[in-house]
């Protein structure tokens, strides 16, 4: 009980400290979810601590024994020529802690030149961001840990660059015999370097969250819930090109909103559902829901599965493959593929001889 009351406390504490509200932030592809098992989650998969290497790019205190040695690449194609990967490879050291490092690579293709009046120049460059990780997790008992990770951020669009610095800081509350995990995330304190053209340091994509995920003894279930964005709380967004109409085209009557309903979609806007099956012991199927996302990028007139994702995973031999689906604008979907293995599996142990 001690444990969660300063879990919780600590959290508060930094929330209150780091809160800010509003702007545009530079190296946003950080927000991008990373592995397909996250994704298939509705984004979020900071609640999660198993063998699992890829969920330590969320939360760098899920990182354990189970991930030493453990290699994982994803792919994912996002919109249009738009592909991002990710490479993760976790080692442990007795008496020292648990380390990763990861690498994402976000790839826009290549892009015609124009100049200023939009007339093709006949040259073209490639866009491209970059995330360097090291992640670390101190395991202080057998369940709280505590994690870091320290990103190095590059993007290089043409001729122009810029280069900045990110840590998350994590705590992770894991009852194993409850089958219970209790995870905060500060993600993206630090700040930009190097400036594109030389103008001020733009903020970075900060962002604090909060996570839980339950698992049942004799149900194949888990559910994960996750409150995103602590540290804003009005995520609301209005096209200034497409405001909604404030006034009724019928009766000319203002159009008023609940104040009840106006709040319960501010709050719903922060939160990720999400469930994950185990159909046999190497075969799972993953959902989530993500009200936030469903908001953006309904349409006016059409809402279709926006918000909604879903996925596989499933091990043959010694690898585990994961595949995810989400439908991220009217015309495009996200498909992610990960593929992951642990070394250590590979490495053939003789077995003593036993002499009569």
């Amino acid at each position: 009980m001690k444990k969660i009351v300063l879990f919780y406390l600590l959290i508060f504490t930094v929330g209150k400290a780091f809160s800010q509200i509003g702007g545009l932030a530079s190296y946003s592809y950080l927000n991008l979810p990373i592995p397909a098992r996250t994704a298939a989650l509705g984004g979020s998969s900071i609640a999660l601590k198993d063998d699992d290497i890829n969920t330590a790019f969320q939360n760098p205190a899920s990182l354990s024994a189970k991930t030493s040695n453990a290699l994982s690449g994803s792919y994912i194609n996002f919109l249009g020529s738009i592909n991002y990967g990710y490479l993760a490879y976790g080692r442990s050291f007795k008496k020292i802690g648990h380390f990763a490092l990861g690498i994402q690579d976000v790839g826009y293709g290549t892009i015609a030149e124009r100049d200023e009046y939009g007339a093709l120049t006949g040259q073209s460059y490639k866009a491209n961001d970059y995330n360097f990780s090291l992640m670390y997790t101190y395991d202080k008992d057998s369940l709280l840990s505590y994690g870091v990770a320290v990103k190095t951020l590059y993007s290089k669009y043409g001729m122009y660059s810029s280069v900045g610095t990110a840590i998350d800081a994590a705590i992770t509350y894991n009852k194993a015999s409850k089958l219970f995990t209790l995870t905060a995330v500060i993600q993206n304190i630090g700040r930009e370097w190097k400036t594109y053209t030389g103008a001020p340091n733009e903020k970075l994509p900060f962002n604090i969250l909060l996570g839980a995920s339950k698992k049942f003894k004799h149900a194949p279930f888990r559910f994960i819930v996750t409150y995103d964005y602590l540290n804003r709380w009005d995520l609301t967004y209005t096209d200034p090109n497409n405001p909604p109409a404030t006034v009724d085209p019928f009766t000319k009557l203002p159009i008023k909103q609940h104040p009840a309903k106006k709040f319960m979609d501010k709050l719903g806007r922060h939160f990720i559902l999400a469930t994950e099956i185990s159909i046999t012991k190497n075969f799972f199927v993953r959902i989530g829901f993500n009200y936030k996302m469903r908001k953006e990028l309904s349409l006016t007139d059409k809402s279709g599965i926006a918000g909604f994702s879903g996925g596989i995973g499933f091990k043959i031999s010694k690898f585990n493959f994961s595949y995810s689906y989400a439908q991220v604008s009217a015309v495009y979907a996200m498909n992610s593929l990960t593929l992951s293995t642990n070394l250590t599996s590979f490495i053939k142990v003789d077995k003593p001889v036993v002499t009569p």
